[in-house]
């Protein structure tokens, strides 16, 4: 699918549960659920000054049951604009943004499903329901997509042209109405040149959900725990932004 289609796919997956207060209460449940778990297994991460400003962002704009649609709305909006300003590598990282939405918000809908209604979600009936889903392949694309935007992401704040340009449209941006759009976008440089390059924070999440879903696959009982193997990575000397 192209960035349109994929946009298009994403506002239909949006309003999925729509018709049904129910079902629609019970996806919000399930993505709060999710986004406490993240915090609890980046806690670690978010204690430390270098890796902070990253964890926020992951916890704030890229996984959370916050209300994307004004966002989403703005991204649609802006697409013809985006596609004739961006160059091709920012293109292509939001293109994988896009995809990441996409997937997550499947994969969400099917998990709601499997809860069923009135389902108390704890780590238990999570697993569960994740194991009644399957969906393995796609769980790995998951996590990659992940680290594939946060890898982009890096490479991009490293391009002052497209950096200037994004600090250079904040007023603009809120001015034309587009100014949910900007904050994701200026948050997420932000972040990540505030890190100084962003190795082994990505490979930590990388590890850490890749060790997590097979735990859960695996049926094993206590899959969420943090063990050696998840010590946070060194402290080293980041680079200069």
């Amino acid at each position: 699918m192209d960035l349109d289609e994929l946009l298009a796919r994403n506002r239909s997956l949006r309003t999925q549960f729509g018709e049904d207060p129910g079902l629609q209460s019970e996806l919000q449940a399930l993505q709060r659920w999710q986004a406490e778990r993240l915090e609890r297994t980046y806690a670690d991460l978010q204690e430390r000054e270098r890796y902070r400003p990253g964890v926020e962002f992951f916890l704030e704009e890229l996984y959370t049951d916050t209300d994307y649609m004004p966002r989403d709305t703005q991204l649609e909006r802006a697409s013809p604009i985006l596609k004739r300003m961006l160059p091709s590598q920012a293109q292509h990282s939001m293109r994988v943004a896009v995809q990441l939405e996409v997937l997550s918000q499947e994969l969400d809908g099917e998990m709601t499903r499997a809860l069923g209604p009135g389902t108390t979600i704890d780590e238990q009936s999570y697993a569960e329901a994740y194991r009644s889903v399957g969906r393995r392949e796609d769980r790995e694309r998951q996590i990659g997509f992940i680290i594939r935007a946060g890898r982009d992401l890096e490479r991009l704040v490293k391009m002052p042209m497209i950096y200037t340009m994004i600090r250079m449209a904040h007023g603009p941006a809120h001015l034309a109405g587009f100014g949910a759009l900007h904050d994701f976008l200026e948050d997420g440089f932000r972040a990540f040149r505030a890190m100084g390059g962003a190795t082994e924070f990505l490979q930590a999440i990388e590890d850490r959900e890749t060790r997590i879903m097979e735990r859960i696959l695996a049926g094993d009982p206590d899959p969420f725990r943090l063990s050696d193997e998840d010590a946070p990575p060194p402290v080293e000397n980041p680079e200069t932004p």
